[in-house]
C-alpha cells in the first residue's frame, strides 16, 4: 500500500507516517523547501533513500502550487491520501488571513483538483477542524452547525465542503475527519498546551521566571495525538466514505490545564502565570467538546489516555528536553498503554530536539 501525507513534518504528519510505516506502508510526505532542516520530527523513521528496503520517501512541494502537486500525484500515484498540511495556528490566521486562506482552504482545492486531472484510483482524507463549530454551543457532531470564528476556522469550512462536494460530484473517496484539539510532545511551541509544560521545565531549570498567557477560560476538548492519527486510517478503512468528529468527550479549560501541569511537578500555577492581552483573539470561540458517538459506532474507535495521562505525558517529555529528571508517570502510561508502534522514546524525541538540535540525555536516580 502506498500513502502520501501533506503536512508530514508536523505532529500529525509524523506520527501517522510511523503508524503506516509499522503496518507495511510505503510512506510518501511534501515537504516545503526551507533554508534550515524541518524534519526533525521524521528522525525515528527516516533512513537515507538510497538504502534497500527504505520505504519512507519526502518530495518537495508546496499547496500553492497545483501544478506541481499534480505531478507528484502522477509520479506517486498514491492508493491513500492524508491531507494534513495547513496553515494551522489559528491566532496567527488573524494576521495573515490570505495565506490561511490560500494554503487550507485553495490548498485542499489544488489537492483535490490534481487527484481529479491525474485520474488516479485514491481515497483521500482531509483534516477538518473543530474550529469550524466556532460559537455553535457543545457538544457538537456531524451535524452540529459550522459558525467559524477565525480565518483559519472559515478556510477549514471551506475545504470540508469542498471534499464533500468533490466526493458527490466526481465520485471520490474522500472523507472529512474532524478533529478536535489534540496534543502530544511533537506539538509546536507556539500552541498553549506545549507552551505550558515547555515552561514549567524552564521555570524548574531556572531559566524562566514567568509564563504569559491569553484567556484561560477558553474550553476545548483535547486529546493525545497518536491516537488521533489511528482514527484517520480507520476512517480511510470502511467501506464508503464519510465524515467523522473525533474526540473525548470531556473538555477541560486553559487553566484547568495549566492547574494540572503545575502540580504535577509540586508547583502552584497562580505564583508563575500571568494575563498577556497579545495572545487574545480578536473573536474567541468559548468551548469545544466533541459527541463522537458515530466514531464509535462505525469505527471502533475510542481514546486510551485521559486528560490527566495526556498532561503528565507532556510534562515529562519537556523536564527531559530540558536535561530534568521527569517525574516519571507519563513515561510509564505510554509503556502500559501503547505497546506496539508508538513508544516513548519516539513521543519525546522532537522535545528533545527542540533545544537548539542537541539531545540531553541524563541518567536519573
Amino acid at each position: 500500500m502506498r500513502a502520501l501525507i501533506t503536512g508530514v513534518t508536523g505532529q500529525d504528519g509524523s506520527y501517522l507516517a510511523e503508524l503506516l510505516l509499522s503496518r507495511g506502508y510505503e510512506v510518501h510526505g511534501i515537504i516545503r523547501r526551507a533554508s534550515s532542516f524541518n524534519t526533525a520530527r521524521l528522525d525515528p523513521v527516516y533512513e537515507d533513500p538510497h538504502k534497500p528496503g527504505t520505504r519512507l520517501f519526502l518530495h518537495y512541494g508546496d499547496l500553492t502550487s497545483g501544478e506541481q502537486l499534480t505531478s507528484l500525484m502522477y509520479n506517486i500515484r498514491p492508493e491513500e491520501i492524508y491531507h494534513l498540511g495547513a496553515q494551522s495556528h489559528v491566532k496567527v490566521s488573524f494576521d495573515i488571513p490570505e495565506y490561511t486562506g490560500d494554503t487550507t482552504g485553495l490548498g485542499t482545492t489544488r489537492i483535490l483538483e490534481a487527484v481529479r486531472h491525474s485520474g488516479i484510483k485514491t481515497r483521500f482524507y482531509q483534516a477538518s477542524s473543530s474550529e469550524m463549530f466556532g460559537s455553535s454551543p457543545p457538544p457538537q457532531n456531524e451535524k452540529t452547525p459550522f459558525r467559524p470564528r477565525s480565518p483559519y476556522g472559515a478556510a477549514k469550512v471551506y475545504a470540508y465542503w469542498l471534499t464533500v462536494n468533490y466526493r458527490q460530484a466526481y465520485g471520490l473517496f474522500a472523507c472529512n475527519g474532524i478533529l478536535f484539539n489534540h496534543e502530544s510532545p511533537r506539538r509546536g511551541g507556539t500552541f498553549v498546551t506545549r507552551k505550558i509544560t515547555s515552561a514549567i521545565a524552564q521555570i524548574l531549570c531556572g531559566n524562566q521566571k514567568k509564563l504569559f498567557l491569553g484567556n484561560l477560560d477558553a474550553k476545548r476538548d483535547w486529546g493525545y495525538a497518536p491516537e488521533y492519527v489511528e482514527a484517520m486510517w480507520l476512517i480511510l478503512q470502511q467501506e464508503q466514505p464519510d465524515d467523522y468528529v473525533i474526540g473525548t468527550g470531556e473538555t477541560h479549560s486553559v487553566k484547568e490545564f495549566t492547574a494540572e501541569a503545575f502540580g504535577y511537578v509540586g508547583l502552584d500555577w497562580r505564583e508563575y502565570v500571568e494575563f498577556d492581552s497579545k495572545y487574545v483573539r480578536p473573536t474567541e470561540v468559548d468551548t469545544l467538546c466533541a459527541d463522537p458517538a458515530k466514531a464509535r459506532k462505525q469505527l471502533s474507535w475510542k481514546p486510551k489516555l485521559t486528560f490527566p495521562e495526556l498532561v503528565r505525558i507532556m510534562v515529562d517529555a519537556d523536564m527531559e528536553a530540558a536535561g530534568l529528571c521527569p517525574v516519571g508517570e507519563g513515561i510509564q502510561i505510554l509503556q502500559v498503554r501503547f505497546s506496539d508502534w508508538h513508544r516513548w522514546r519516539i513521543s519525546r524525541l522532537d522535545a528533545v530536539q527542540s533545544h537548539e538540535g542537541v539531545a540531553f540525555e541524563k541518567e536519573c536516580a
